[in-house]
């Protein structure tokens, strides 16, 4: 598709989102998702790898299908609530979601505004996360900073930046630099939220993650290490028609040997983190790019051409 058709069409979505009823928008997401589970057959078929992996079991035909038919209405809904949020009032954000073991996370953002360093939320790509980001800058009041990718067309990578300020995140873009401007960030008492069940460049740290050997980035491990910063493992979950966000208690980061050697221990112990927040809703776990070794050859045995992954220039641990 084009650049143009690519930008055009989130532009519109965007624009649709604002102006139409909810009952209209979300039929709409739904029949695209619905679309999309037959004209992206690779997606579909990496979704279905991962809800497997998520369910410790083979999903048979029809059940991978619903499973994935469900998956797709689920990542559609993500885009069609997401274009919805800006503007919407603090109340509305407040009564949509309940939050779940907040206390800790609560306890490191007034020891962060005292002076500490600002706290670590690791999350999968699971149900509607931007719901919560809100929640936490309009209703909490807090400062949120999200290291995002840097896609493709420039002209989207620039609607989702705007986009994504637009709910008061600060955005850094994964590259050079975006080692440094994490650690402002948290310097300042800045909550920052990284996606961290995805190694994008395949540069990061191996670790068994579902029961095989894959990486993940090291960043979450790494700033923690290096700055203090408490990490807590978190996920956010459709809900009926609310929310439901889970904060985990903040991992143990205390220094325990050589740097290298700490930051795959708590890679892998977030790894184990990740699977018990996603097999809470496998469906909602919108992951639908390979993550394993084994799915680029299940991609190329089935016909399909995997994607081509570019080795990004070094992240000092920003990912």
């Amino acid at each position: 598709m084009p650049e143009w058709a690519i930008v055009g069409a989130y532009r519109f979505a965007y624009r649709a989102a604002r102006v139409l009823p909810w009952f209209v928008v979300a039929a709409l997401a739904w029949l695209a998702a619905r679309a999309a589970t037959f004209i992206a057959p690779a997606r579909v078929l990496t979704f279905t790898r991962n809800l497997s992996r998520a369910h410790g079991r083979q999903l048979s035909g029809a059940e991978a299908r619903r499973s994935a038919a469900a998956g797709f209405g689920y990542y559609g809904r993500y885009w069609a609530e997401s274009f919805r949020l800006p503007g919407t009032p603090a109340p509305a954000i407040d009564a949509g979601i309940d939050v779940y073991g907040f206390g800790p996370l609560a306890g490191a953002l007034e020891r962060a505004r005292a002076g500490g360093p600002g706290p670590i939320i690791a999350l999968p790509h699971l149900g509607g996360w931007e719901w919560a980001a809100y929640w936490l800058t309009q209703v909490i009041g807090v400062r949120v900073t999200v290291v995002v990718e840097d896609i493709r067309p420039p002209a989207l990578a620039e609607f989702m930046l705007g986009f994504r300020e637009s709910l008061g995140m600060e955005v850094i873009l994964l590259g050079p630099g975006a080692a440094e401007g994490v650690v402002a960030a948290l310097s300042r008492g800045d909550l920052v939220c990284l996606l961290c069940d995805r190694d994008i460049d395949g540069t990061g740290v191996e670790v068994e993650f579902f029961g095989e050997r894959t990486t993940l980035p090291p960043g979450p491990a790494l700033l923690a290490l290096r700055t203090g910063a408490p990490l807590f493992p978190a996920a956010v979950y459709f809900n009926g028609s609310r929310h439901r966000a889970v904060v985990r208690p903040p991992m143990d980061t205390r220094r325990q040997g050589r740097l290298r050697a700490d930051v795959h221990r708590v890679t892998q112990e977030l790894a184990g983190e990740l699977e018990g927040l996603i097999t809470a809703a496998p469906e909602q776990w919108h992951l639908l790019q390979p993550n394993w070794p084994s799915d680029h050859a299940a991609l190329a045995a089935a016909g399909f051409q995997p994607p081509h992954r570019e080795q990004a220039p070094p992240r000092g641990g920003a990912g």
